[in-house]
């Protein structure tokens, strides 16, 4: 199932949901309870390796 971003119009909540994609999902505001909710671009992280074993820019030096 994807995950999803979603931003509210009418307080600015920005939220996630589990979508399955056999459905049309019923998305509403968990915070305001509006369904005047738009889909998101969301952004995603990916590590590269460095060339000294680690896979995350966050890894400390290996050995």
């Amino acid at each position: 199932m994807p995950l999803y971003e979603y931003v509210c119009q009418q307080c600015g909540e920005r939220f996630e949901k589990l979508v399955r994609t056999s459905e049309a999902p019923a998305v509403v505001c968990p915070r305001c309870q509006s369904a005047s909710v738009n889909r998101a671009f969301s952004t995603f992280a990916t590590g590269n390796t460095t060339g000294r074993g680690s896979t995350s820019p966050n890894c400390g030096p290996v050995g």
